[in-house]
């Protein structure tokens, strides 16, 4: 009986010393700053006033609406923090809660989402405590969104946010995001988690991480940046994907961060993008042999009177539009013959100005036609030979200025084809093709031959081509759609007849120097 007890006294014991041990706080999980002394200073009191600087110096665009989120820069505070201040300036002393920060892994190689499950993040401004609560909820909407520390080991697309936040804000808590693979699935997928857990809550803000082009000539960044800003301010984060990344053009190196960020911003309410400053390496320190393209930009979330009057103003230009000339009841063109002449002149001018400067033409038209925005193409000929054709199927912007640039990206950023040179430019003759707006089809028997160019699309494989393919070609339409889908777009070639494709027609007002008189 005595050995009995003495047994259930000790088993006692042991639990009530087990149970004593689980209840003392074991060390908060607390990551460090890998890049401090490095991207940043490591002294509190040189990196505070080196923030601050910054954030004295900018003054950014007056936003009438909420900001629900950010994009942001990511490369060593002094390159990328003169631009990356107007973000943070735009949210400075306001009520937020809680940040996501989404980044993507520069270094590991992974094809699912990282979160970081730490308790706080130190830099050597101070201590940010780890929303683990929301972390945890992220990682229970998806299997391939999981708790992943390695991820943030010395990731600037990360660390490079935490001390600017700390600078303009207070009692916030942070949601980290790494993601591996930047496919659009998994930013797809993202972007819906996001949506979902802070769809019923307030004081919140999202910010994608991300550079824009990197290391090339100063000018041809310029170009790309524009038209990756062009994109962002559509909306469309199918369309920025697609256009960002898989058509081959590597804009942006957080193309999945960002397309993640705006479907979520967009699905909570965000209806416009603000961009607050965009600059280069290159204005930054000087160097614009090789740069890499900054952007500070907002995802505005409008009240209803704003967004009526944004309607309005919309309703308005396109009353406008309609007025225009070139647009009478029975007036099927686009262009007039002195419109043609125009924008052929601006197409031979913006080519050679680039090629004597270096730089884009700059100037103002006061045509309402053209300054509307429709898709163009330049089509580039040396004695009768194909020399360069660069377009937009898509207007962004207005017309005559997508010439200008299409002009200038025919001559000298046509993969197939060495730059012209400004000797060469007296053999080349100019075609400029103003497209419609695109119409998708079911049936491709409505395709008529020499009358409508298609794009075709599947998933993210894609093509096009010009009305005028089919008359330089003599092709009948299975030989143009079997072309098109097989050879241009990769894939099956039959896939327009099978239905595995979307197709869209839109027709061209094809114009030349060889026959505007």
């Amino acid at each position: 009986m005595i050995k009995s007890l003495s047994a259930n006294m000790k088993n006692t014991f042991f639990i009530l010393l087990i149970s004593a041990l689980l209840t003392v706080p074991s060390p908060a999980q607390v990551k460090h700053a890998d890049l401090a002394g490095r991207w940043y200073s490591d002294s509190e009191e040189e990196l505070g006033r080196e923030l601050r600087s910054y954030l004295d110096a900018v003054a950014p665009p007056e936003i009438n609406g909420e900001i629900i989120a950010l994009i942001s820069p990511h490369a060593g505070l002094i390159f990328s923090g003169p631009v990356a201040a107007y973000g943070f300036k735009a949210i400075q002393d306001q009520d937020i809660e809680t940040v996501v920060v989404v980044g993507f892994s520069h270094r590991e190689n992974y094809d699912f989402i990282a979160v970081l499950d730490d308790e706080e993040f130190e830099t050597p401004i101070g201590n940010v405590k780890i929303d683990r609560k929301i972390t945890g909820e992220l990682i229970k909407r998806n299997p391939k969104i999981h708790a992943y520390p390695t991820a943030f080991f010395g990731e600037n697309s990360i660390e490079m946010q935490i001390p600017f936040l700390q600078m303009v804000l207070k009692d916030f808590r942070m949601v980290l995001i790494a993601m591996g693979r930047q496919s659009f699935e998994n930013s797809r997928i993202l972007g819906r988690a996001l949506y979902e857990e802070f769809k019923m809550k307030g004081k919140f803000l999202l910010l994608a991480s991300t550079d824009l082009s990197h290391y090339m000539q100063y000018d041809r960044a310029e170009r790309n940046d524009a038209r990756t800003i062009a994109l962002i301010k559509e909306m469309d984060p199918d369309k920025l994907y697609r256009e960002s990344l898989v058509e081959g053009h590597h804009f942006m190196c957080g193309y999945g961060a960002v397309t993640a960020t705006m479907i979520a911003a967009e699905k909570l309410g965000a209806g416009k993008a603000m961009i607050l400053k965009y600059a280069n390496s290159g204005d930054t320190t000087g160097d614009k042999s090789r740069v890499v393209g900054y952007l500070s930009a907002a995802f505005v979330r409008e009240t209803k009177d704003e967004r009526r009057l944004s309607a309005a103003a919309e309703a308005e230009r396109e009353s406008n539009s309609a007025k225009a000339e070139g647009t009478k009841e029975g007036d099927n063109n686009m262009l007039n013959e002195k419109q043609k002449k125009k924008m052929l002149k601006l197409a031979r001018d913006s080519i050679t100005h680039y090629l004597k400067t270096g730089k884009r033409l700059e100037l103002k038209e006061a045509d309402p036609v053209l300054n509307r925005e429709m898709g163009s193409f330049v089509t580039l000929h040396e004695h009768g030979r194909l020399r360069g054709c660069i377009g937009n199927i898509v207007g962004r912007g207005p017309f005559y200025s997508t010439v200008r640039d299409m002009a200038v990206e025919a001559a000298t950023g046509d993969p197939r084809f060495p730059s012209v040179t400004l000797e060469g430019m007296k053999d080349i003759d100019i075609e400029i093709s103003a497209l419609s707006p695109l119409e998708k089809i079911e049936d491709p028997e409505k395709i008529v031959m020499g009358k409508h160019g298609v794009v075709v699309r599947s998933g993210f494989a894609g093509g096009v081509y010009l009305p005028q393919v089919a008359t330089e070609t003599g092709w009948n339409r299975e030989e143009f759609m079997n072309s098109l889908c097989g050879q241009k777009a990769g894939m099956p070639h039959d896939a327009w007849k099978k239905g595995e494709c979307d197709m869209y027609v839109f027709t061209a007002e094809v114009f030349g120097e060889k026959n505007t008189n």
